[in-house]
């Protein structure tokens, strides 16, 4: 089974929608229990970097989830699911994130004809590795467009499964072991973002065959 962690980040209805439409076993929990009897886990995430990590904290999923992370269950993180699994983010100060991955997140600047928040679809650089077989990118040809909503980046990182450009490089995806995660979103993203659900999905029911 398929959990959908429900700790009022937002987004969650799109994310409910896309798997019912994809056919998933999948449910939405809204409390650690939950996660008992799941096989993996969407960690989907809008509004405020402060505001997810406080609200993670307050429904008691915090250390559920670094645990969940730290038994290399399969988990995939959407937008803010994913600026929450590194360190930090200038938009919170003094709010820690999960300190899965190095490095704190900093604001796009404007310039360029480029406007801050980035919304609409960018390009993305995948790596050839991401896109093998197997792989959270499986059959999603390099120079796919993905839809974006954001003002904050996470900076380049060694794990970093798919790279976007707006003004500088970033870390538009983050793969290690079963732990994958997403900047844009995947559900809004049509053809290629349904690829990399069934992926991410396909991927936990190998695991549990």
């Amino acid at each position: 089974m398929l959990a959908i962690i429900n700790y009022g980040g937002g987004n969650l209805g799109s994310v409910e929608n896309a798997c019912a439409y994809l056919g998933f076993a999948a449910r939405t929990i809204t409390e650690p229990e939950g996660l008992e009897d799941a096989t993996a886990v969407i960690l989907p995430g809008q509004g405020a970097f402060g505001d997810c990590m406080n609200n993670l904290r307050s429904a008691g999923f915090e250390e559920p989830v670094k645990e969940w992370i730290s038994a290399d269950k399969p988990l995939l993180g959407i937008c803010v699911g994913l600026q929450i699994l590194f360190e930090g983010s200038v938009e919170s100060p003094g709010v820690p994130g999960l300190g899965i991955f190095e490095g704190v997140l900093d604001r796009f600047e404007p310039g360029d004809g480029r406007k801050v928040p980035q919304m609409g679809w960018n390009r993305c650089r995948i790596p050839s590795a991401s896109a093998a077989e197997g792989q959270l990118f499986a059959g999603v040809p390099d120079g796919s467009h993905f839809y974006f909503v954001h003002s904050f980046y996470a900076p380049l990182h060694p794990a970093a499964s798919a790279v976007a450009d707006y003004g500088l490089e970033y870390t538009a995806a983050i793969s290690r072991g079963r732990l994958h995660a997403t900047q844009f979103h995947p559900e809004k993203s049509q053809t290629h973002g349904k690829q990399l659900l069934r992926n991410f999905y396909q991927s936990t029911l190998q695991e549990i065959s």
